[in-house]
């Protein structure tokens, strides 16, 4: 685990990752809160684009918890049968659903609590929904994220918690709002896990990976 990186050099990383990509958004497609809760949830264990393909149909007929409620578990199975889970997940959605129209008046809240009482929802879900949809920033610590925080000394944290702390701590306010996707980003295109593209990296210089790749 890298040491935490000092105020100056976090604020000069953030600033690259500005200059690179002023405004990042997530991968995931959705039309509404209630969509993207869907969405997210889905995405376990799954690819983003292998999501987005099975959700442009299901969406186009379920976009709100009556709808997907109309729609009940075999027929939100037949929409998401290619994504990983999808039997569990069906149930996890069509739960989640029941919920919302019974005690949110079909609303998705907008509490981190509320959120992750919902059945599929955890700390990581509900963040992305707080900050994709309220921009709110809630930093959803991932895969990516926990590598790359850990490898860079961006956030290091010894669980996702812990790196989660880090980012709310550490990196300047101006910047947080954008933070986990710039993260998320740098790690699913440049910091990826088995050799990392330091070549092509724009934070090269201030990172504490000590096995940089030529």
């Amino acid at each position: 685990m890298a040491k935490q990186m000092d105020y100056a050099t976090l604020r000069e990383v953030f600033t690259r990752f500005h200059e690179v990509e002023p405004e990042p958004k997530g991968e995931l497609e959705h039309v509404n809160a209630f969509t993207l809760v869907v969405a997210v949830v889905l995405s376990a264990q799954a690819t983003d684009a292998g999501v987005n393909k099975a959700t442009r149909k299901l969406f186009a007929v379920a976009d709100t918890p009556e709808k997907m409620l109309a729609l009940g578990e075999e027929g939100v199975i037949e929409h998401i049968r290619t994504i990983g889970l999808y039997r569990n997940k069906a149930k996890n959605v069509i739960k989640l659903s029941r919920i919302l129209v019974e005690q949110y008046g079909g609303e998705v809240p907008n509490s981190r609590a509320a959120l992750e009482s919902l059945p599929g929802v955890g700390r990581k879900t509900a963040n992305v929904v707080l900050s994709m949809w309220w921009k709110h920033p809630a930093q959803a610590v991932d895969t990516h994220i926990f590598r790359v925080g850990n490898r860079t000394g961006i956030c290091p944290g010894k669980d996702v918690v812990a790196v989660e702390r880090a980012i709310e701590d550490n990196v300047p306010v101006d910047f947080q709002t954008h933070a986990h996707h710039w993260l998320i980003l740098h790690g699913r295109y440049t910091c990826v896990a088995r050799k990392p593209k330091c070549n092509v990296c724009v934070i090269r210089d201030l990172c504490q990976f000590e096995d940089k790749t030529a």
